[in-house]
C-alpha cells in the first residue's frame, strides 16, 4: 500500500523513542520524571468545571453547534477589550478546536501548493507541519540567542519576502520562551504590508508572562488587522487543554476564509465547551494569575536549583517552558536527552526536534510539582552528568 508523500514529513521518531525508553525504565522499577510534554497539571477553576457539568447534563446541548453562540462572541469581545484594549466585531472572531486545529488548516486558505510560508526555527512543530500538509514551501526564519530569539526581519531576502504568502509568528514563544517588544511588532506590520504577506500571530502564552510584566496582543498594534490574525487559546491560561477551544481573531477576510474551510470539516465546538469558555472568560480572572505565579515559582525553583549544580540556564520571561543549553561536553541535544534519561530518569525534549536552529538546547515543561522538581534536581546532581 502506498501513502501520500506529504506523510513522509510527519514522523515523530524522537518522541516515540523517548516513550519507549520511558516505558523500559519504568518496567525495571526506575523512577521517571517527565518534563517533556507541555500539558498543564493544574485543574480549571471550580466555576468553569461547574458550568461544564451542568451543560453536559442538558439534552439540548448535543445537537450540532454549527456556529459560535452569541454569548461566546460577546465574552470574547469583552475580554479582548478589557484585557488588551482591542475592540473586536463578531465577524472578526472564530472559535477553533484548539489552536492546533487552526495552525493545521490556515495555510490551506492562504497558500497554494509550491507557494512560500515563513515559519520560525526553532518552532512548535505544527507551525511547519500545517504548511507542509498544504504542500507549501517552507522558509525557516532563525531564532537566535544573540538576537534575543526575535525574528530578524531585515535578514529575510527580498526575493523570499516577495514570494511569501504567510508568516507564522509566536511570542511569547514555544519552545524558546522569548517575548517580543513593541518595536518588533511595529516592524512586523510594516514588513508584512510592504511585501503583502499575511501574518498569523500565535498568542497562546500571553497570560503566562512573569516578573510583574504583562503580555499583550498583536491586534493592538496599528495596522495589524489589515494584514493578519491572532490565535488565542484558553488551554494554558485557564487550564482546559482537553476542552479544545481557542479563537482566531482579526482580519475579516482571513477569518471568513477560515470559517468557510471549517464549515466543510466540522460542525462547530460542542456547546457545553462553548459555555464553559464563556464562564472562563466572564468569571474572575484571579485564577489565571495564580496559574502564572505557580509557573513562575516552578521556573525559579528549577533554574536556580540546576544553576547550583552547574547547569546554567537563563530564566525564561514567559510561557510554561525552560529553554536550556546542553552541557558543553555534548554536541548533540538528542545524545544529551537520552543520556540524561538513562542516568537520571528525567525526560526533556531535544531542541533539534523543533528545528535545525534548536540544536544545542533542550526544552523542559514546568508541569511537575515543586516536590518533583526538587527530586529531579537531586537525581541530576547525583548522576554526575554535569561534571
Amino acid at each position: 500500500m502506498n501513502f501520500s508523500r506529504r506523510m513522509n514529513g510527519l514522523t515523530s521518531a524522537v518522541f516515540s523513542q523517548l516513550e519507549n525508553k520511558k516505558n523500559e525504565l519504568q518496567s525495571k522499577g526506575r523512577e521517571v520524571i517527565n518534563f517533556s510534554i507541555g500539558t498543564p497539571d493544574m485543574p480549571p477553576a471550580l466555576h468553569v468545571i461547574k458550568v461544564m457539568q451542568e451543560e453536559v447534563g442538558r439534552p439540548e446541548n448535543y445537537k450540532y453547534a454549527i456556529k459560535d453562540i452569541p454569548e461566546l462572541l460577546d465574552a470574547v469581545i469583552q475580554w479582548y477589550k478589557t484585557r488588551y484594549g482591542v475592540q473586536l466585531e463578531p465577524d472578526e472572531i472564530l472559535s477553533l478546536m484548539g489552536s492546533q486545529e487552526g495552525l493545521s488548516h490556515i495555510s490551506l486558505t492562504l497558500a497554494d501548493p509550491g507557494e512560500t510560508v515563513m515559519v520560525p526555527d526553532p518552532g512548535y512543530p505544527i507551525f511547519s507541519v500545517g504548511p507542509s500538509v498544504a504542500c507549501a514551501n517552507l522558509y525557516r526564519m532563525p531564532l537566535l540567542k544573540n538576537n534575543d530569539f526575535l525574528i530578524d526581519l531585515e535578514a529575510i531576502p527580498a526575493s523570499v519576502a516577495h514570494e511569501a504568502k504567510l508568516m507564522i509568528v509566536s511570542y511569547p514563544n514555544n519552545p524558546v520562551a522569548a517575548v517580543a517588544p513593541p518595536e518588533f511588532y511595529e516592524k512586523l506590520v510594516w514588513f508584512a504590508k510592504k511585501y503583502d504577506i499575511a501574518v498569523l500571530h500565535d498568542n497562546a502564552y500571553s497570560e503566562l508572562v512573569f516578573d510583574g510584566k504583562k503580555g499583550g496582543s498583536f491586534l493592538s498594534y496599528t495596522g495589524a488587522r489589515d494584514i493578519g490574525i491572532e490565535f488565542n487559546s484558553l488551554s494554558k491560561s485557564h487550564n482546559i487543554p482537553g476542552c479544545r477551544i481557542s479563537f482566531a481573531l482579526g482580519n475579516k477576510k482571513i477569518i471568513e476564509q477560515l470559517r468557510n474551510l471549517k464549515s466543510h470539516m466540522d460542525y462547530g465546538i460542542f456547546l457545553p465547551v462553548q459555555k464553559a469558555a464563556v464562564a472562563a472568560l466572564n468569571g474572575p480572572q484571579d485564577y489565571v494569575r495564580e496559574t502564572m505565579l505557580t509557573y513562575q515559582k516552578r521556573r525559579d525553583m528549577l533554574v536556580d536549583g540546576l544553576g547550583k549544580i552547574g547547569w546554567t540556564i537563563d530564566k525564561p520571561p514567559a510561557t510554561m517552558f525552560v529553554w536550556a543549553p546542553i552541557p558543553g561536553k555534548y554536541s548533540s541535544s538528542v545524545e544529551f536527552t537520552f543520556d540524561l534519561l538513562e542516568r537520571t530518569g528525567v525526560i526533556v525534549v531535544p531542541g533539534s526536534s523543533f528545528g535545525e536552529m534548536g540544536e544545542g538546547y533542550v526544552r523542559m515543561a514546568l508541569v511537575q510539582s515543586e516536590e518533583k522538581i526538587l527530586r529531579a534536581i537531586e537525581l541530576i546532581k547525583k548522576s554526575g552528568i554535569m561534571s
